[in-house]
Formats: C-alpha cells, sequence, structure tokens
C-alpha cells in the first residue's frame, strides 16, 4: 500500500484493489472505475492523498466503446436527441458474453452500494447522477443479455452488498416488465430509478430494528413500516427527483386489495410502477439468501406469485411478469424423467413447461462443462420432461 497525490486519479481509472482515503475508510471498491463526481467529492472534502495497491488500468479499448458510452448512446438515441443509431456490441462467443454480463453485473452492484453508503451517511451530494447512469447502463445491458443477467439473480453468488444487490436485481426484473409492456424510455428509467432506490428508507431506521433477528414489537413494526415515507423523503427532497420516481417508491408496499401501507391505496390507484417494483421485489427476496432462510428456488417463487389470488399483486402484471420469467425460470437448476440434472438457459412464454436446457449432470452422474453438444430443446425432444426442480441440497445429495 502506498500513498499517492490524488491529483494523478482520472476518471475511468480502475485498480484491483481497494483504494482509501484514510485508514479503513474506502474511496472506491476494487475493480470500480473512478468517475468524476468521486474526483470532485475528494477536493470538496480537501483530500490530497490516497492509499492506492497495484498499478491502475482502463477497462476500454477503442474498437468497443465502454458500457458508460454506450448506455449514453441509448438513451440519446431513444430520447429522439441523436440521429446515430445504438452501437452494436461485437460478435464474441457465449462464454465471453456470459464473463463480461457478469462483470457488468458485478461492478453494478459495487457501485450502488457506494451510492448507499452515501445517502446511508447524508452526503448524496450528486448521488443522483450516478444513480441515473447506473439506471441507464443496466437497461442497455439486459436489451441483449436478459437470460445472463436472469441467471445471475437466481445463481449469482456475490456476497455482501444485501442492499445493493437486491436493488440491481429488483430493478433487472422490473425492467424487463417495462419492456415486454413498450414503456416508453423515460418511463422505463424512472420505474428502474424507482426499483433501485426502493428501500433507501431503510438506511435512515436504526440497526436494531433493521438487523433485528427476532420478532419485531408493535412499535418496531409500525417504525419498519415508515421507510417507504423516509425514502421519498431522500429521492424528492436530497436527490432532487420527480414526483414520479417518489411515487414508484412511496407506493411499492401497497397491495391491490387495499390492505398494504402507507396509504392503503387499491387496485390502479397505486402507481403503475410501484405495482411492477412490489413483484419485483417479492420475487427477488423469494430467491435471495436471508440471514433467516435459505433461498427459494426459481419454479417454487414462481408458484407462490401464482397463488396471490389478486390480494397482493396486479393480476394483469403478474401474468406478464410469469410470461417473461416462465414456469421455470432462467437459471433454475432441474430433474429430467431420464435423471439428467440440468440448468433451464431459454424459456419460453408458448410453452413454459418445454425450456431450453444444459445438461450439467448426466444420468451416470458425469459432471459437464457446458459443451454445445450438451443443450437440449425439450420443444424439439418430447420424450423428455422436466420432473421438478432441485434445490441446493438435493444437488448435494446427488454425491458426485
Amino acid at each position: 500500500m502506498k500513498s499517492i497525490s490524488a491529483d494523478l486519479l482520472k476518471p475511468g481509472m480502475i485498480f484491483s484493489n481497494p483504494i482509501y482515503t484514510s485508514g479503513n475508510n474506502i474511496f472506491v471498491h476494487a475493480e470500480t472505475p473512478i468517475e468524476q463526481k468521486d474526483l470532485d467529492n475528494l477536493r470538496k472534502m480537501g483530500v490530497n492523498t490516497v492509499q492506492v495497491d497495484g498499478v491502475p488500468y482502463f477497462n476500454e479499448t477503442e474498437d468497443e466503446p465502454s458500457v458508460k458510452n454506450k448506455a449514453e448512446s441509448s438513451l440519446n438515441a431513444e430520447s429522439g436527441n441523436s440521429d446515430s443509431p445504438i452501437v452494436d456490441i461485437r460478435a464474441i462467443s457465449d462464454d465471453q458474453k456470459n464473463k463480461g454480463a457478469y462483470r457488468t453485473y458485478i461492478s453494478l452492484i459495487e457501485r450502488m452500494n457506494m451510492s448507499l453508503l452515501r445517502i446511508s451517511s447524508k452526503d448524496a451530494i450528486l448521488e443522483n447522477q450516478s444513480i441515473s447512469l447506473i439506471s441507464a447502463e443496466l437497461l442497455y445491458a439486459i436489451k441483449d443479455q436478459r437470460e445472463q443477467f436472469v441467471s445471475f439473480i437466481l445463481g449469482g453468488k456475490v456476497k455482501g452488498y444485501e442492499m445493493a444487490k437486491s436493488s440491481i436485481n429488483t430493478a433487472i426484473l422490473s425492467a424487463l416488465v417495462t419492456q415486454e409492456l413498450k414503456f416508453p424510455n423515460h418511463k422505463t428509467i424512472n420505474i428502474i430509478i424507482g426499483a433501485l432506490l426502493h428501500d433507501a428508507g431503510m438506511l435512515r431506521l436504526p440497526r436494531e430494528i433493521t438487523e433485528k433477528r427476532g420478532e419485531l414489537s408493535e412499535a418496531e413494526r409500525q417504525r419498519m413500516r415508515s421507510h417507504p415515507l423516509l425514502a421519498h423523503r431522500i429521492i424528492t427532497k436530497e436527490l432532487k427527483y420527480n414526483d414520479e420516481i417518489g411515487d414508484v417508491v412511496l407506493q411499492h408496499h401497497e397491495r391491490w386489495d387495499g390492505d398494504g401501507y402507507p396509504y392503503g391505496f387499491t387496485g390502479n390507484k397505486i402507481d403503475v410502477g410501484a405495482r411492477i417494483v412490489s413483484i419485483a421485489d417479492a420475487f427477488e427476496a423469494m430467491v435471495s439468501q436471508k440471514p433467516y432462510r435459505n433461498p427459494i428456488v426459481g419454479y417454487q417463487a414462481i408458484k407462490n406469485l401464482l397463488a396471490d389470488n389478486s390480494r397482493r399483486f396486479d393480476p394483469n402484471l403478474l401474468k406478464v411478469f410469469i410470461y417473461i420469467m416462465g414456469i421455470y425460470p432462467i437459471g433454475s437448476i432441474v430433474l429430467l424423467n431420464n435423471n439428467i440434472v440440468a440448468r433451464v438457459t431459454e424459456v419460453r412464454a408458448e410453452a413454459p413447461l418445454r425450456p431450453k436446457i444444459q445438461i450439467l449432470i448426466d444420468k451416470d452422474k458425469k459432471i459437464y462443462a457446458g459443451d454445445e453438444e450438451h443443450y437440449i430443446d425439450l420443444l424439439a425432444e418430447k420424450h423428455i420432461y422436466i420432473t421438478k426442480a432441485m434445490t441446493a441440497k438435493e444437488i448435494f445429495d446427488l454425491n458426485v
């Protein structure tokens, strides 16, 4: 670890280890590009030196624009601010796409975590620009790689950054619904930002409430239910976002039957963005690891949503969500009737029980690395079918 002048840092620089301002105070996380606003904040804090380890690099080439530039091009093109077409991604292998998509996914989580930390410490200067850019990059990234990003939600092994990860996952799922409904770009972006910040109010609640393992008292429960109001204040007063984004956050715990909070709105009186985020948030919570329980497999999470019966969720939006995700969502691990274990790689709305799958473990318990010949299209192979979705414990019990 060595000290260097802050003047040597440039936007776009990446270090393999975190950069520190002093002691254990992280300035930028590992593998996260430095942004101009980060450098501006350093100057405002009067920090002249930082502690770094390793040699910096820039993760861009002339023939492959950065994700940031692609996202900005996408926004400009769709909003009518440019006559240029959206930049096409170069043709690369599926393995390279997956690796690139996963790096983008991790980067989005890390950057969202930094934004949430600044909001938590009430140091949200210019943070709306950072979050807006995250939302644009996320939208661009999932347009061509939807399957990969859904699989990361169900099978990603990201440790830590729980709120940031939940925010990114909820935003991805919400964006998929808005795309299916063909919402205009500005409305989609507003809903994505609302999804990213839907639990921001939790940052202003005491940790003894938000991290309590046991049952909450009635007073604590009421305090917890104030987090949409706190989030609305953060979004509209501190981050200066518009009321459309504020309503997404304020109303995402309202229920279709009127038994939600904070206002008890019913049906279509609830903001449509809030209704979308409510479904995405519920699914994300079920398939994610929690301190008090293991994650639910995607198939069971879909079954739980189907059992709602118009109580919590807008039934029409729920149909759209399930149409997109399928009965066995992408990334689900399934057992076939011939005792093969496989991963769902592509779903079909018109044939939800016949997805495309990748063999992981054959009937003789041989493990496959994912070669192309080990993909099966269940729509074509009528004699093969899924018997059940598998949990991690069931896979472990196979003793392969």
